[in-house]
């Protein structure tokens, strides 16, 4: 049997309403009395019902972290990050897969059953109307690796993914290459516009520097895998930015399979610094995207969000590094 707020209290020599007092984040409760609870609570082996203590705070302390990018192994890390620290914060996370939603509506209407504090949408590829959907209904909103914009219409933490691209771009040129490519995601997800927004912009006008462009159909390692196949039909690029490490790992098992080998024929370049991008067998040469960093701060502005909902809105973005590994021909001899 469960045991009861009533016994918490004959064992605290206090009153029910008391113990409901003391697991009630703010509530007026002397320190004495709050003591003598917790004392009676851990004897007893007592939780609070959380259900219960949302009908009296109005509270749930439950946060929507809803995402669409459950294919790709980078959201287990981003995952793990948000679920670990929100409860950290004594905040509950709700986990909703939108890979199949196309209507921002029926996922404001779905969170709200829940009645949910919150929401965190951590995503690269959603465009920016879910997140939008969620503050014009009154829900405090952080959009994790979503669009920057220097005027925000919702919080919004991540990285530039047009300086990416421009930086995907210059590595590129610094090895030496001279036939480049991009290969990236879906060509709806805006993460993918803007890499090969700043990507194409660096490269514009480059004397001797031949370009093309191609998109994968998701971020997966499959669909990396078929593109780079199909590209393979005729002769490839020397040197690849695929957009996303996952990509990366399905071009270069293309590659392997056709007899070429990397970077010996063809060089790749990944972006997120993924754990499996430093496994010995793959050891992609990849952009650094400081997840932990994002993740946290985006936390740190829900939290906030919470006490005060109508923060005005503002975007903070974190910059990114090359990782150097060995899918990438070393930089020439500058002596």
């Amino acid at each position: 049997m469960a045991i009861t707020l009533k016994e918490v209290a004959e064992r605290a020599g206090v009153s029910r309403s008391a113990v409901s007092r003391s697991f009630t984040e703010g509530a007026s409760v002397s320190a004495r009395t709050r003591a003598k609870v917790e004392k009676a609570a851990r004897e007893l082996g007592y939780s609070p019902n959380a259900l219960a203590s949302s009908l009296t705070t109005g509270r749930t302390k439950l946060i929507g972290l809803v995402s669409n990018n459950f294919h790709n192994p980078i959201f287990l890390e981003i995952f793990d990050l948000f679920t670990r620290g929100l409860q950290d914060r004594g905040l509950r996370p709700l986990l909703v897969n939108l890979s199949e939603e196309t209507e921002p509506e029926h996922s404001v209407r779905m969170l709200r059953q829940y009645s949910v504090d919150g929401v965190v949408v951590a995503s690269s590829t959603l465009p920016p109307s879910f997140a939008i959907a969620f503050r014009d209904a009154g829900v405090p909103v952080v959009n994790s690796f979503g669009r920057y914009s220097s005027d925000p219409k919702v919080h919004a933490v991540g990285i530039d993914n047009v300086e990416c691209g421009r930086m995907a771009a210059r590595t590129l040129m610094a090895r030496g290459y001279r036939r480049i490519s991009f290969m990236g995601g879906p060509e709806s997800a805006t993460s993918t516009q803007d890499r090969f927004k700043g990507f194409a912009a660096e490269l514009a006008g480059r004397d001797g520097i031949e370009t093309s462009h191609s998109f994968a159909e998701a971020y997966t390692f499959d669909a990396g895998r078929r593109e780079m196949l199909r590209l393979l039909e005729a002769p490839p690029a020397e040197a690849y930015f695929c957009g996303d490490d996952v990509l990366s790992i399905g071009a270069l098992s293309a590659l392997r399979d056709r007899g070429l080998t990397v970077p010996g024929d063809v060089g790749l370049l990944g972006l997120n610094d993924m754990e499996m991008a430093r496994w010995e067998n793959i050891d992609l040469t990849t952009i650094h995207q400081p997840i932990r960093q994002i993740v946290t701060s985006s936390i740190e502005l829900m939290a906030s969000l919470l006490d005060a909902p109508d923060r005005y809105p503002e975007a903070r973005i974190f910059p990114c590094r090359v990782v150097e590994r060995g899918t990438l021909k070393a930089p020439p001899d500058p002596g």
